[in-house]
This record gives structure tokens, C-alpha cells and sequence, in this order.
């Protein structure tokens, strides 16, 4: 039988959690929001704060609060206040995509930077933070009006004027994938059902719709009219949001998410567990280690053939909370199997104990790369990483760190 390497122990991904915490807070930027950081955890003040960037770092530092970590709550806070300040649209509602020195530096909004308001505001919910709650509330109403599409069961994708009139002719299924994310969270601290509801049809949609459809690589583009764009992109395939082909850290993040659906709507659904193990067999089989040296490549075409292989950090983040979940889940020994193989990998490979955090990006040699993702620009996937191993699969995670719900690792 193949040996496994020995996995972490709990110990040893709590302290990764407090170091990734630790590299953080460098990322507040003195204007408003979090800034894009560099290798080293400056901040590059350079670059435009996003939205997307400070709402990840918002819910990172809840769960860093949740956890424990000095220092926290005051970052979520420093986060809300940007989220209600400059990044807030106050002429047409909902967030400004970026923001200069001399204010919004983008007309777009789009499904996946405000499904990250509502997961911040979740967790800030959850982490107990003043105004956290207004926040959410606006941030699910603004779900209601402009994103959530009842006929088609999935949001649309990006407004091309602030005033949500004018819509992008593409669907995309990245904004869908974290609206489940953030659904699940919102269905957990409002009581809600409706969220449960919009992510099952999202789900069904996507995994059960699409991946099965496509022999469960996972389109990621669509027209207005949900017809899959399988040749989107194909002259700039790395692109680092809308890349070409079918996405391997997707798989898994779909697979995960899916577990996580199924456990919040009562378990049993033995079709959707069928169906995350498909997609969790697929991303594997095409992505792991399939051109010489280990990793995950970053895209395949529509037979399987790597298109970029360069190995980013949340591929490999991703694949190990979706291994953890599947074990927990199924209570099959392969996926802890994976678990222990893949983390020993990430902390060969991507662990950066000199600069800190983890490399976002390697070459096809296991080099450290800026191609696709330059520099080391938020903390959400590595951070979670090293916590959904240890969550339930239900509830959604701070949810589960404030209950005290976190516990053993992957068999």
C-alpha cells in the first residue's frame, strides 16, 4: 500500500493560523480598506484598494477575533469602516468596485465583489462588531434588487454603470460559486431560509447542471442566456478571474461547498455527495501532479490537457478543505489520504517561512512566480485552509469557531 506522509497536527495549524494573522496586519491602508500586500506583507499603496480585497480581509480578521488573535476586532472595524465609508456608494447603493485618492476608480459592480460584503458582514456579525449588522442588512438587500436572478436561480454578473441599469452580456460561475459561500453564512446568522433555498438552485445549477453536463469539468462562462462559452478567453487563458477552460481549484471549491449545502439543509442528499466526489475525482485526475513535478495546475481545455500549469496557492488551499470535507462527510480513509499528501506539499512548497504567508504563485519547477497573482494580496484562502479541516460541515465557519465547534483534523 502507498505510504502517506504523517499530517499536521492541530497544534501545527493553529500556529499557521496565528501566522497568517500576523503577516496580515500590515494590509490596513491609511486611507480606508486593505491594501494589495506585497511578498514581504507591505502594503502596496500604489495599487487602488479593491473591494473584494477588503471584505476578504474583514472576514479573515472576524475569524482571527473569533480565534482569539490581539488585535483583531480592530481590523474588522477599520474593514466596516471602509465598507460604510469610502468604498460605500452612496449616490446609487451598494460598493465602488475600487477606490483612489480621489475617490471610485471603477463604474462596475459585480456579483463577485458584493457576494463578499455579505460573507464579511456575516462574520462581523458573528464576531460581535458595531454596525456589522446594518451592513448585512443592506448588503442582503442589495442582493434582493440587483444580483439574485428568481427566473434563472443564479446572479447575474457585472453591472457596467453604477446605477445597476446596464448588465455585462456574461454569467459567469465564479460570482455564483462564492454566493453560495456567502448565502450559506447569511442563511446561518439571519435564520433566513430563503438564503439555504438560492444556494441549493445556485448548486443544482452549476454542479449538478453544468459539471455533469460537461463530464464534470466545470464550465465557467456563460451567455445571458446560461450557454456554456467554452472557448471564453482562450487568447489570455491565465487570466487570474476569467481564465480560459475549466478551473481546478473550482472543482474543489464546488465540492466543498456543496458538502457544506448538503449538511445545512438537514444531509441525506446522497446525489449531491455523488456529485461533489465527481468533481473532486475530475480536479484530481486532471490536475495533480499531471506534467512532472507535483502541484495542481491551474487550468485544463475540455479534454483535460493542462493549458497553465502554473501552481497557485488557493488551488492547493481549496483541494485540502475539500478533501477534509469529503472525509468528514464520507469517512472514507482516501481523502484523508489526500489530506496529509497535499498538506505536506503546501508546506514543502507554498509555506513561506521567511516572507511570511504563503507564495501565491509557483512556476511549473516549484519556483516562486508573479504571472498570474504578483505579490500576496489577502490571507481568505490560505487562512481557511488551515481552519475547514477542522470545522463541521455545518454551520458555515465563524459560525462554527463561535460555538467552539472546531476539532479534530482528517484520519
Amino acid at each position: 500500500m502507498e505510504e502517506f506522509p504523517a499530517g499536521p497536527s492541530v497544534t501545527r495549524l493553529e500556529a499557521e493560523a496565528e501566522r497568517l494573522l500576523r503577516f496580515g496586519v500590515g494590509g490596513r491602508h491609511p486611507a480606508g480598506g486593505f491594501a494589495w500586500l506585497r511578498d514581504d506583507g507591505t502594503p502596496d499603496l500604489d495599487r487602488d484598494v479593491e473591494l473584494w480585497i477588503t471584505c476578504r480581509m474583514t472576514h479573515v480578521y472576524a475569524l482571527g477575533h473569533l480565534l482569539g488573535f490581539e488585535g483583531a476586532a480592530d481590523l474588522v472595524d477599520h474593514g466596516l469602516d471602509a465598507l460604510t465609508g469610502r468604498l460605500h456608494d452612496d449616490d446609487h447603493g451598494g460598493w465602488h468596485a475600487t477606490v483612489g485618492p480621489d475617490g471610485p476608480t471603477s463604474q462596475t459592480k459585480g456579483a463577485y465583489d458584493h457576494a463578499f460584503v455579505v460573507l464579511a458582514a456575516t462574520s462581523a456579525v458573528v464576531a460581535g462588531r458595531p454596525r456589522a449588522e446594518t451592513l448585512l442588512a443592506e448588503a442582503l438587500d442589495v442582493q434582493d434588487r440587483h444580483f439574485w436572478d428568481e427566473d434563472d436561480g443564479a446572479v447575474v454578473d457585472v453591472y457596467l454603470d453604477p446605477g445597476f441599469e446596464h448588465l455585462e452580456a456574461y454569467r459567469g460561475a465564479n460570482a455564483n460559486m462564492h454566493t453560495v459561500e456567502a448565502y450559506l453564512a447569511a442563511a446561518d446568522v439571519t435564520g433566513d431560509p430563503r438564503w439555504l433555498e438560492r444556494a441549493d438552485r445556485v448548486v443544482h445549477r452549476f454542479v449538478h447542471g453544468a459539471a455533469g453536463g460537461h463530464d464534470w469539468r466545470l464550465p465557467e462562462h456563460f451567455d445571458p442566456d446560461w450557454r456554456p462559452l467554452l472557448d471564453y478567453h482562450r487568447a489570455s487563458p491565465d487570466d487570474p478571474f476569467r481564465p480560459y477552460g475549466a478551473t481546478v481549484g473550482h472543482a474543489f471549491e464546488w465540492a466543498r461547498l456543496s458538502l457544506h449545502l448538503e449538511a445545512a439543509t438537514g444531509g441525506g442528499d446522497d446525489q449531491m455527495r455523488s456529485d461533489a466526489a465527481s468533481l473532486f475525482e475530475r480536479a484530481v485526475t486532471d490536475g495533480w501532479q499531471v506534467d512532472g513535478p507535483p502541484g495542481f495546475v491551474y487550468t485544463t481545455d475540455w479534454d483535460g490537457i493542462p493549458v497553465v500549469r502554473q501552481r497557485l496557492h488557493w488551488v492547493v488551499c481549496e483541494a485540502l478543505a475539500a478533501a477534509a470535507t469529503l472525509h468528514r462527510a464520507t469517512r472514507d480513509g482516501c481523502y484523508g489520504d489526500h489530506f496529509r499528501a497535499w498538506w505536506a506539499h503546501a508546506d514543502a512548497w507554498f509555506v513561506d517561512r521567511d516572507g511570511g504567508s504563503w507564495h501565491h504563485e509557483l512556476d511549473e519547477q516549484l519556483r516562486p512566480a508573479a504571472s498570474v497573482w504578483p505579490g500576496k494580496p489577502d490571507l481568505y484562502h490560505a487562512l481557511q485552509a488551515v481552519l475547514v479541516p477542522r470545522a463541521p460541515l455545518a454551520p458555515s465557519l465563524a459560525t462554527a469557531i463561535a460555538d467552539g465547534r472546531l476539532g479534530a483534523l482528517p484520519g
